[in-house]
């Protein structure tokens, strides 16, 4: 049986197009639709020019990584299947999901969010009498643009290195090349939470007079209304402290974590660990309301040195920007703070 996919022609010029990405202008050439009710339906347009090319890419039988260098054609698969595999890696054990309300695609670097600030009066439950006026809820762009961040990591490695190495082996490797450029987005995502987008918005500080204790976590919670304190960020010194509150040994709560691996505290919140946190911080943010991320296109990688072999020097790139949506979603708990906390 002869399929559509077999007289594609592929070549340099499908990547590099604005606002297309390799993989959609392949579908656009090859698309799904031919393929239903057939065995290749379900696979996209990419992992059918894997089959053409009978390249494995997974398991102890995948194919060296020379295999996709066998042929012209075969070789500008190459660069989609890096960018691929390192958007896994950024993409798997990251905790950059549980603490973005969306995710907003955007082809371009400069982004102004939109953003709704309701008065105390605005924030009133009142009934709405025959012939009143209904309350107005007022939605703007922010004023100031925000700050889309290029990250990466350098590629350093000679053809010759790789060309024998699986590429179930390479692939760990590129995985976790993704998952440091996810650790950089979510230092960025972090210091948005604390600082602000620049729009005037950084996080209410709580202050913290003295040890870490259940009741000052009772009072932290309490100061999200109308908001849910659902998620809790905290570095690895601080974890240590909350796990040895009384509270936190309750038989349910080790149960769960000894079935799942997932943390929770007695108040609801999840609890998420990572070293991007600063030292003695709590943020508390309503996940569903809090941050806006803004990615700007997939992961990018230098196609033209990968094609050619040129791997000596390949970055591999990412561009990414957090935007604050509800300020009072987000709240922050800190040692030494200011008493009463400050709104900026």
């Amino acid at each position: 049986m002869s399929y559509h996919y077999e007289n594609v022609r592929l070549e340099k010029g499908m990547y590099g197009r604005s606002g297309r990405s390799f993989t959609q202008t392949l579908e656009e050439l090859d698309p799904g639709e031919r393929y239903r009710g057939t065995a290749l339906e379900g696979l996209d347009a990419f992992q059918r020019q894997l089959k053409r090319f009978d390249i494995h890419v997974k398991g102890a039988d995948s194919d060296p990584v020379e295999k996709f260098f066998h042929t012209t054609e075969s070789s500008v698969l190459f660069p989609e299947f890096v960018s691929r595999v390192v958007r896994q890696g950024l993409e798997e054990g990251g905790i950059l999901p549980d603490i973005t309300a969306t995710v907003t695609k955007f082809d371009g670097m400069d982004y102004r969010s939109i953003a709704s600030v309701p008065t105390e009066e605005e924030k009133k439950l009142v009934p709405v009498a025959e012939g009143a006026a209904i309350p107005e809820t007022t939605v703007r762009t922010q004023e100031n643009l925000v700050k889309l961040q290029k990250r990466g990591r350098m590629l350093v490695a000679s053809y010759e290195a790789i060309r024998f190495q699986r590429l179930d082996l390479f692939s760990v490797t590129l995985r976790q090349i993704g998952a440091c450029i996810g650790k950089m987005h979510l230092q960025d995502a972090i210091k948005v939470l604390l600082e602000g987008d620049g729009n005037e918005n950084p996080a209410e500080v709580v202050s913290l007079s003295g040890d870490l204790t259940y009741d000052a976590l009772l009072e932290f919670w309490s100061k999200f209304d109308p908001y849910a304190m659902n998620t809790l960020l905290v570095g690895g010194d601080t974890m240590l402290k909350l796990l040895r509150l009384k509270e936190f040994k309750n038989p349910l709560t080790g149960l769960n974590f000894q079935g799942t691996g997932t943390l929770s505290t007695p108040l609801g919140a999840r609890l998420l660990r990572t070293s991007a946190m600063p030292a003695g911080t709590i943020i508390g943010l309503d996940r569903h309301y809090a941050l806006e991320q803004v990615v700007g296109g997939d992961v990018c990688v230098e196609y033209d040195k990968l094609i050619d072999r040129q791997l000596e020097r390949a970055a591999i790139t990412s561009i990414s920007g957090f935007a604050k949506l509800f300020t009072d979603a987000s709240k922050v708990l800190k040692p030494g703070a200011a008493s009463g906390g400050t709104q900026g």
